[in-house]
């Protein structure tokens, strides 16, 4: 049978990117990032590291969406953020309405960090708040207290104005009750967007290892879900209405750089841990920090590990990550771009997800139902 159509575009050039910053005062128990903690003396290696791999661009890069993450960004010195800035700068170039993030640790937020990223053309900041709950920050293993997280989407809202926080539910001995609160707060505050998160316990994490000796014990999925929906709820009360799984927001303050991933767009990826998208190959720089650094400072490339995407796994995962959006996934448009048709390829998988109610078919859109937004992963997993 034959399951493509015709495809009008090759892979376009990325019109994204992000950029990983690894340092953090400390690794919190859940974290599976990679990150350094205490070898602020690597800062030096590190930017010409950084250096080095986007001169391997040739030239600068016109992109729409900018993401500098990590560990942690602003853990720089103002000095030395100011560098990391301007290299950046002089590769990845954004338009006047270009969305340019960076995050941040509520305890690193002070009126010179800030001037600086301001300064550089940064427009939007995500807050690593987590919680405004002192016992429950104790838990994640937080450095900063709620009244720090305020101060920090106050100062942050004066001088950037689009500020993102992520929150995380269903810590160990969490209540629905608690959660309320911290959904209260958050929304009480000068924000444009949230993202909340359930605590994972990754592999390698020692949370996960806490977990399996019995010293820490996960929420039961019936409260997991119950935090899930007040936190839907909460939102859309306070006008951020959920737009993703994860992510609540009024339309002009979507997250651009995110939808561009949704959307199986290209993306080019810098530090280590990063990964990109670049005509159709999907390149994952090393974990490990200092073999990063000791890869590109030895003129070497470092990519660890780099596959060529098919066009129909580019098109099965542009339906997988697509379809977490409330808006859908265009079946008709990952066809027209791919040369693969999704409604025929996935006909049975389809049919199963709209027999058990979790997805409708408008005209050429997927979208959950609201079953199927508590079931996201499910259905997600049926379109790889």
């Amino acid at each position: 049978m034959d399951v493509t159509v015709a495809s009008t575009t090759c892979w376009e050039p990325p019109t994204a990117a992000y950029v990983h910053v690894p340092f953090c005062r400390h690794r919190c128990g859940y974290c599976n990032f990679s990150v350094v903690a205490g070898r602020d003396d690597l800062a030096e290696a590190f930017l010409r590291s950084l250096q080095w791999e986007l001169s391997q661009l040739g030239e600068a890069r016109d992109i729409e969406t900018l993401f500098i993450g990590g560990g942690t960004p602003t853990h720089l010195p103002p000095e030395w953020l100011e560098r990391m800035l301007t290299l950046v700068g002089q590769w990845l170039r954004l338009p006047q309405d270009g969305e340019f993030s960076v995050e941040a640790n509520p305890r690193d937020i002070d009126r010179e960090r800030l001037d600086v990223l301001r300064a550089h053309g940064v427009n939007r900041i995500s807050l690593g708040v987590q919680s405004f709950d002192q016992r429950k920050l104790q838990v994640l293993q937080r450095d900063h207290d709620e009244a720090v997280a305020r101060d920090a989407v106050t100062l942050a809202a004066e001088a950037i104005g689009n500020v993102s926080i992520d929150l995380i539910f269903a810590a160990p001995e969490e209540t629905p009750i608690g959660w309320q609160q911290d959904l209260d707060i958050a929304c009480g505050l000068p924000i444009t967007h949230l993202s909340t998160y359930a605590l994972t316990y990754e592999k390698g994490t020692q949370f996960w290892t806490r977990r399996f000796k019995s010293d820490l014990r996960s929420a039961d999925e019936a409260t997991e879900l119950e935090m899930y929906h007040r936190a839907r709820r909460t939102a859309a009360a306070a006008g951020l209405p959920q737009y993703e799984i994860s992510s609540f927001a009024s339309r002009p303050n979507r997250c651009k750089h995110n939808i561009h991933y949704w959307l199986g767009r290209g993306w080019y990826g810098f530090g280590p841990g990063a990964a990109g998208f670049v005509d159709g190959r999907r390149r994952t720089n090393h974990r490990s920090p200092t073999t990063y650094i000791r890869r590109s400072l030895a003129g070497r490339s470092p990519v660890q590990e780099e596959d060529a995407i098919t066009r129909q796994q580019w098109a099965f995962e542009r339906a997988a990550f697509g379809v977490r959006m409330m808006d859908g996934v265009d079946l008709a448009a990952i066809a027209r771009d791919t040369g693969v048709a999704i409604a025929t390829v996935r006909k049975q998988e389809i049919e199963d997800c709209r027999r058990w109610g979790l997805v409708e078919l408008r005209q050429d859109r997927l979208i959950l139902t609201e079953k199927g937004i508590a079931m996201a992963d499910t259905v997600s997993a049926a379109l790889l």
